[in-house]
């Protein structure tokens, strides 16, 4: 049947803790503060904020056959993302804990579970994504078996190879060879050039897309380098969790799906990240087509 857009990968439940202070006080047993569960990761973020964004979207991936898993299902279902390769992960729904300094920068734990174990059914997902435009992928092991898949199924393939810290890292070599979109964060480094330039002579038809946080963007295509300001908001910074993600949604939403020029996107993209960024672990509440439109009518 088809859809406009697949998301392909991480979905888990985020723990985020927001510390009252400015650090973690480890002279005392106990700390009172605020601790905050939502639906997260990756494709957790990625899918729902396309849904919000009003696209048609499925999701592909693993959650535990557990509480965790339940409530991912019911929630994605209730959404209207079908889920129909939501596979059962034996090891359980994926966890992540972040620890949440005041200005919204994050501490990361991680517990893939199964991850590296699982390998999907690629034929079968081929067949069901059959007339799909766009696929996101995020680089959860098993994913990397349906990239030739995907490409035989003539979808658009954007991969989100995250917090970089090698250009050369052998996990990430088959995403980076795929990806006709290419994100990735400059958490890792200051100046993005010489790895943007780096996945450019990998491949020179793509778009390449780094998130720099408070420092804005950069763009890399075959015509050259640009780079973008930060995009400010009302609201205040409270939680940089899935600002990457609904930086990668808003971008793919208004550049594949609804025309908009490059640059158009790029800031459209940004926009929903920092909207993003004034939410505390709400995932389902990202921003919408609506308030994108009018936030972006007002920074044009």
């Amino acid at each position: 049947m088809g859809f406009e857009v697949a998301v392909i990968g991480a979905i888990g439940i985020d723990t985020n803790v927001y510390l009252s202070g400015s650090e973690i006080d480890f002279s005392v047993e106990a700390t009172f503060t605020e601790v905050v569960d939502c639906i997260g990761q990756a494709g957790g973020y990625v899918c729902q904020s396309l849904k919000r964004l009003g696209h048609e979207v499925c999701f592909i991936g693993y959650v535990g056959s557990d509480y965790f898993g339940d409530h991912i299902r019911e929630t994605l279902s209730a959404q209207g993302i079908d889920i129909a390769f939501l596979g059962v992960d034996p090891l359980g729904t994926k966890r992540s804990v972040n620890i949440m300094y005041k200005n919204g920068e994050r501490k990361n734990f991680y517990d893939g579970r199964g991850a590296m174990a699982l390998k999907p059914d690629a034929e079968a997902i081929k067949k069901y994504l059959f007339g799909t435009k766009l696929a996101h992928v995020n680089i959860v092991n098993w994913s990397r078996f349906l990239l030739k898949p995907l490409r035989e199924a003539g979808l658009v393939i954007s991969v989100d190879i995250q917090d970089v810290t090698d250009p050369d890292d052998l996990y990430r070599e088959d995403y980076v060879r795929e990806a006709d979109v290419l994100f990735f964060s400059s958490t890792n480094f200051r100046d993005p050039t010489p790895i943007i330039s780096k996945y450019l002579r990998v491949r020179n038809d793509r778009i390449v897309i780094c998130g720099m946080g408070k420092r804005g963007c950069a763009l890399g295509t075959e015509h050259g380098i640009n780079f973008f300001g930060p995009v400010e908001l009302d609201e205040p910074v409270v939680d940089t969790n899935g600002a990457g993600d609904s930086l990668a949604a808003g971008f793919l939403s208004s550049y594949f799906l609804e025309g908009y020029t490059l640059e158009e996107s790029i800031l459209r993209g940004q926009i929903a990240a920092r909207y993003c960024c004034s939410k505390k672990g709400v995932s389902s509440d990202l921003i919408t087509k609506e308030q994108l439109d009018e936030a972006f009518a007002g920074k044009k």
